[in-house]
């Protein structure tokens, strides 16, 4: 089944989308689509199109990476350990397909003082209508 979901992934995911959400690679900074967007909307899971973060959320952490001071929803996304590069860091998932999202860092702003640092090519951005 695990195998089956992910041959659907890499054929309808860009290269690095995939390489991010299922190998959990991590996309260059200030190269994403939403590191710097301004749009107001929903960031879905692009594996799951899960809801994860809102916009009224999203603050400019200077890291290159769209960060996030909370999701909208703790169930919609989970944290696991993350030892590799000779450092310990908390990695953030999708909680629905298990996407590899990003790192959560507790340097963000209030009220949570949490920074989730999301990678672009695990978001997909439902903008709002303005209507």
């Amino acid at each position: 089944m695990e195998k089956e979901i992910n041959n659907n992934y890499k054929s309808r995911l860009t290269a690095e989308q995939y390489s991010v959400t299922q190998e959990k690679a991590t996309e260059a900074p200030f190269s994403g689509l939403y590191w710097n967007e301004k749009g107001t909307g929903t960031y879905d899971c692009i594996c799951c199109d899960e809801p994860l973060f809102d916009s009224t959320t999203k603050y400019n952490s200077g890291t290159g990476w769209p960060s996030f001071w909370q999701p909208i929803d703790n169930d919609s996304i989970k944290t696991e350990s993350d030892n590799t590069l000779g450092m310990e860091r908390v990695e953030v998932l999708c909680n629905k397909c298990g996407a590899h999202l990003g790192h959560l860092f507790l340097d963000g702003p209030e009220p949570t003082g949490m920074r989730y640092c999301i990678n672009s090519a695990s978001l997909s951005l439902a903008k709002n209508s303005g209507a």
